[in-house]
């Protein structure tokens, strides 16, 4: 098994939002590295950290766990669409999504901050300088350390 940081501004999909749909694909990612990811290492039973991004403040508000393989994002052929990509087609698809379905959201929201000043987390890709990736490996360790700070008042 392997874990995630999968990113979402909250004013477009939020936990609250896969909470309430149970699934979702993950769509619109146009990165080649993220597409990577999802496309070579994401496998069905890996869990993600769910992380609101351009957020106030942005950080960890709960755990999805991937639900499916990864398949073409339909959304790059639509040309309606916001993702569209004018070079990706059925035959040679360009981009992917993969499907997450919901585990559980935090009851204390791990923020940013709290990750940066938390001292085993200090060497989260999420901390690097120029990590932009909506989607990134995250260690074991680390998986484990923000789902314990998330699950403090429960």
């Amino acid at each position: 098994m392997r874990y995630w940081l999968m990113k979402s501004e909250p004013t477009t999909y939020s936990i609250d939002d896969l909470f309430r749909d149970g699934s979702t694909y993950w769509e619109g990612v146009r990165n080649y590295q993220a597409r990577n990811y999802m496309r070579d290492q994401m496998k069905i039973g890996d869990l993600a950290l769910f992380y609101h991004s351009n957020a106030s403040p942005p950080g960890v508000a709960g755990i999805c766990c991937i639900s499916s393989p990864c398949v073409p994002d339909l959304t790059a052929l639509d040309s309606n669409s916001h993702y569209f990509d004018p070079k990706s087609t059925l035959e040679n698809p360009i981009w992917m999504m993969i499907e997450v379905k919901f585990v559980e959201k935090f009851p204390h929201f791990v923020s940013l901050e709290e990750i940066k000043k938390t001292q085993d987390l200090l060497d989260m890709l999420v901390l690097k300088k120029g990590m932009r990736l909506s989607i990134m490996p995250v260690e074991e360790k680390h998986y484990t350390i923000v789902r314990k700070l998330g699950r403090k008042n429960r």
